[in-house]
């Protein structure tokens, strides 16, 4: 039974019925034909390296979608950087996971997006403080793929509250301007105030300072509102209105400094690109970054048989055989048949995720941070 959004259940998505028709119709075809050969099937993108790396996501979705199905998984885990070749392996009989093709390639190519563009982000500013606001450019039931996307790029934090608790994690913010508005033009001070009260003590003290007049001025009277209590200002300049936006910012730093109040920090957000955070990240402590990542195009993952019964076979332009991935010594990223030996010193990526439908690997999203800064740093990304 549907509820009032249109979105499909839970139980559509482990049901496998969040499928495409051709794979039911597949079903029905090999079953009246007696046919369910051992399969192994890839995931891929690119069949070859092309040297530009992406970040790999969603990969605890598809383990929690195989869980109880008699099928093993290999995968490149939650983390790692990928460039061409498969990012993940299916072994078993066909029909065990047919039917669930659609719903892991759309697990894995929204996923790997964003992660791959809130890294972007992440290391165009490494020195400062990166929110995720792009919460409210998606669907309310994806909201949590977003923000984990974020923390897995090595984000600090992110605005929405449901995706906090799916999360485990608790969601920041500061204030809209609808808050500054409701209280009206003039009455700024009357809004920073009445936030600073009614606020608990662990919530930052950040004033949005663009409102009604110059930031500068709006910035000046919420030092003097709230004094010491201020910890930041956020700056979110209507875009017709930025101009020069850095000379904005670079004015705002002036004369907080002018009047003694280099301990307050400042904050922009709206429309944050990574090529505008190195613009600015010199003299700016915090960025506010979302349609960036939610406007990401999904990957085109795609999964293809490679192997049937134990012999190597693929369709026209796709690469038969079982292959292993590996990172080479230098930070590059090579492909070869599983059989054959594996580079001088290379590392190769491919664990184990699901074994007979038991689910052997764990997901934490820190440690998976970690291993994409690790990552990041040894192929040199940019």
């Amino acid at each position: 039974m549907s509820g009032p959004f249109d979105t499909v259940s839970d139980e559509a998505i482990g049901e496998g019925t969040a499928t495409d028709a051709y794979f039911r119709r597949t079903e029905r075809t090999l079953e009246h034909a007696g046919k369910n050969p051992r399969v192994v099937a890839e995931v891929t993108v690119d069949q070859f390296p092309t040297g530009e790396f992406d970040a790999l996501a969603g990969v605890k979705d598809v383990a929690n979608l195989f869980e109880g199905r008699a099928v093993d998984v290999d995968a490149i885990p939650e983390g790692r950087l990928f460039d061409g070749g498969p990012v993940m392996r299916i072994e078993g009989p066909y029909l065990e996971f047919a039917r669930f093709e659609t719903s892991l390639l759309g697990f894995l190519s929204q996923a790997s997006a964003f992660a791959t563009r809130a890294l972007e982000a992440r290391r165009a500013a490494p020195d400062s403080q990166v929110l995720s606001f792009g919460a409210r450019h998606v669907h309310p039931a994806i909201t949590p793929l977003v923000e984990r996307a974020g923390l897995l790029a090595g984000m600090d934090g992110f605005s929405h509250v449901a995706a906090g608790e799916v999360l485990g994690r608790e969601a920041g913010g500061t204030m809209p301007h609808a808050l500054m508005l409701l209280f009206g033009k003039g009455e700024q001070e009357a809004a920073w105030r009445a936030f600073d009260e009614a606020v608990g003590e662990d919530v930052p003290r950040v004033a949005l300072c663009d409102t009604f007049t110059d930031e500068v001025d709006e910035t000046l009277r919420a030092a003097a509102a709230l004094g010491d209590d201020l910890d930041s200002v956020r700056i979110d300049t209507t875009g017709s209105r930025r101009g020069d936006f850095r000379h904005i910012v670079r004015e705002v730093r002036w004369e907080l400094d002018a009047v003694g109040r280099e301990d307050v920090d400042i904050f922009v957000s709206g429309g944050i690109t990574p090529d505008a955070m190195r613009s600015l990240r010199d003299i700016v402590d915090g960025f506010g970054v979302g349609s960036y990542v939610t406007n990401a195009d999904p990957m085109d993952f795609a999964l293809d048989i490679v192997a049937i019964e134990g012999e190597a076979i693929s369709k026209r332009g796709k690469l038969s055989g079982v292959k292993e991935v590996y990172r080479t010594a230098d930070g590059g990223h090579h492909v070869g048949l599983a059989d054959n030996e594996a580079p001088a010193d290379a590392e190769a990526l491919f664990e184990p995720l699901v074994r007979d439908g038991e689910i052997v690997a764990e997901f934490d999203v820190d440690a998976a941070a970690a291993r994409l800064r690790e990552d990041a740093e040894l192929v040199d990304l940019e």
